[in-house]
């Protein structure tokens, strides 16, 4: 008899894995991102869609453990010391959003019509953003690390926290049933503190010992269960004291930052969370009530317009307040104009303490959705509304009119280390670069660079090439690199001409240009590493200095080779590692 049932949840879950396989490929392809294609999928297969499932509270419930997951590993690239260093963020600019937005929403709510207290708590529901959306968004377009997502990173974890005393908040509006009220507050609020507590005491003290024990036994499938039960089991403990479940995870990431175990921890936890994580934006997709959203759409659509635009106006003015630029500030205001995943937490609170009804419940959820689902819309909806922007050129002079015995074009590292024998010896360098924050840098170590790309003719023009008597290119960019080769070669040809190269095959096209010198940048330093291990290994200073010798020889030899017969023909000059090569049919051995 169980068959059947056995049969449907297999069912379910290959048509969980087909809709992420199919929807996000062509959501990634068409770069709407990967969010809005877990969510379209979602609502598809869903109870509103095509039906395939019937419960998508129960996918939300195992989902949820998919942003549990994710903000472990967040915890666990936030070190005590790092989470310290961003207190003024999170407590300064999280607080100070979370009240803002909290207080002109709430004045939205009114302005729509609800009352006090349902206007206050739909309000804070809409403030708490979708950390598992904004995270997701932040880490597609590599921002996590960046000043600007640390900060937003900041700002969601105050969010997080905020559930704590909301709920509290909530307990109190409810309507009074019998006495001892505010005992089960106070109650909730200590077991809350003892929950925190326990974690903190656990992952500081007993944590890392367990995780030495297990390692020793060299059982690589234990490590992973106990990763997975650190994670479930803080995120459990939190749930209990009447806490947020991914806090509890993040609070046990940042206690294990420090461990030596937090790479294997990373990696245990990865494919888990990655999964999970889809499922949640399929669950929140299958959620959307498509009954309600026709019964009540001119509701639902006024209700997401307002306070989707209430809460990016306030995101948006805090940000300029606190000198945030102007497309900081638009990036944070578009990333954190939904309601999130807590604001269901809220609502369940306030329905089941009497403060909603169940539709006014429904409708705000849906509106919930609705701003989750248009946020990455929204986002993309920014490479619009903010212009590319150009270098600052502020403390930056354009190259004009410039003359010197020496041009050199490119000052980063090899650059910098290039101009200090030309200048030990007295020679007028003219110095020119496109890296406007490394030309304001260099002023502080006694350079003077000017702004100019030297792949324009009119900028090398510019610059002095015609006077000098060497051009200089140590630009980092090989195409770049060829390009002004070019030109110098055909507008200036009185000049020595010297290239820095990137790798053989940028040489041999620097030499096909007709460069006077190139040379690869790792070459010589990689020459010197190979002499010093030598004598680390025991041979003398003299007999290394030979073999050096003998393998710059040899390389030179096969350079010559290359440069008439191409990149494999002077295969023959390499020393390699294979001792004893099969033989081929031939009997000869395989090279």
């Amino acid at each position: 008899m169980t068959e059947p049932a056995h049969g449907s949840d297999l069912i379910h879950v290959v048509v969980l894995l087909g809709a992420a396989v199919v929807a996000i490929p062509i959501f990634k392809r068409l770069g709407l991102g990967s969010v809005l294609g877990y969510l379209a999928a979602g609502l598809v297969i869903g109870p509103f869609g095509l039906g395939l499932f019937s419960d998508p509270e129960a996918i939300l419930h195992v989902a949820e453990l998919g942003v549990v997951m994710f903000l472990f590993v967040i915890g666990l690239e936030m070190q005590p010391s790092r989470l310290w260093s961003l207190r003024r963020e999170i407590f300064g600019l999280g607080l100070g959003q979370v009240l803002l937005c909290g207080a002109l929403l709430t004045t939205a709510g009114m302005l729509l019509g609800y009352g006090g207290a349902v206007a206050f708590v739909a309000a804070m529901g809409f403030v708490l953003s979708s950390t598992a959306i904004v995270m997701q968004i932040l880490e597609e377009r590599g921002e996590t690390s960046k000043p600007s997502g640390q900060r937003i990173v900041s700002i969601l974890l105050l969010e997080d926290l905020s559930i704590v005393p909301l709920l509290a908040i909530v307990a109190f509006l409810a309507p009074v049933h019998g006495e001892g009220h505010g005992g089960s507050v106070w109650l909730k609020i200590a077991t809350a503190i003892g929950s925190v507590a326990v974690v903190v005491v656990v992952g500081r003290w007993l944590l890392n010992p367990l995780f030495r024990i297990l390692a020793n036994a060299k059982a690589r499938e234990v490590l992973t269960a106990a990763a997975l039960l650190v994670v479930l089991g803080a995120a459990l403990l939190m749930q209990w004291g009447g806490l947020s479940m991914a806090m509890g995870a993040f609070l046990a990431g940042v206690l294990l930052s420090e461990s030596t175990f937090r790479h294997q921890l990373e990696a245990d936890i990865e494919p888990f969370r990655g999964l999970l994580l889809g499922l949640f934006f399929l669950g929140v997709g299958m959620s959307l009530d498509l009954a309600v959203v026709a019964h009540d759409w001119q509701r639902i659509l006024l209700i997401v317009a307002v306070f989707m635009l209430v809460k990016a106006v306030g995101v948006y003015a805090l940000a300029r307040a606190l000198k945030s630029s102007h497309a900081e500030a638009l990036t944070r205001a578009a990333l954190l104009i939904q309601g999130g995943e807590f604001a269901f937490v809220l609502y369940a609170a306030a329905a089941g303490a009497g403060i909603f009804e169940a539709h006014v419940s429904a409708i705000l959820s849906a509106a919930v959705i609705l701003s989750m689902a248009l946020t990455p819309l929204v986002v993309m909806a920014l490479r619009w509304l903010i212009p590319k922007r150009g270098p600052s050129m502020d403390g930056v002079d354009i190259a004009e009119d410039l003359s010197g015995s020496v041009l050199l074009v490119g000052f980063g590292r090899f650059g910098q280390i290039v101009s200090q024998s030309l200048l030990a010896r007295g020679f007028a360098i003219s110095i020119i670069e496109t890296d406007t924050t490394a030309i304001r840098d260099a002023k502080d170590f006694g350079f003077k660079v000017y702004y100019g790309d030297g792949s324009r003719p009119d900028v090398l023009h510019a610059a002095g090439a015609e006077t000098a008597r060497a051009i200089l290119i140590c630009i980092n960019d090989k195409a770049a690199a060829i390009r002004a080769a070019e030109i110098v070669k055909a507008e200036f040809p009185h000049a020595r001409l010297l290239v820095r190269s990137l790798d053989r095959e940028h040489s041999l096209e620097l030499v096909a240009t007709g460069v006077d010198f190139q040379i690869r940048e790792t070459f010589e330093s990689a020459m010197a590493f190979g002499e010093a291990a030598l004598r680390a290994l025991g041979l003398e200073e003299i007999e290394a200095a030979e073999v050096v010798a003998e393998v710059r020889r040899r390389d030179a030899q096969r350079f010559d080779l290359e440069v008439v017969g191409g990149i494999y023909a002077g295969r023959s000059m390499i020393h390699g590692n294979l001792a004893a090569a099969a033989p081929t049919e031939s009997g000869g051995p395989v090279t």
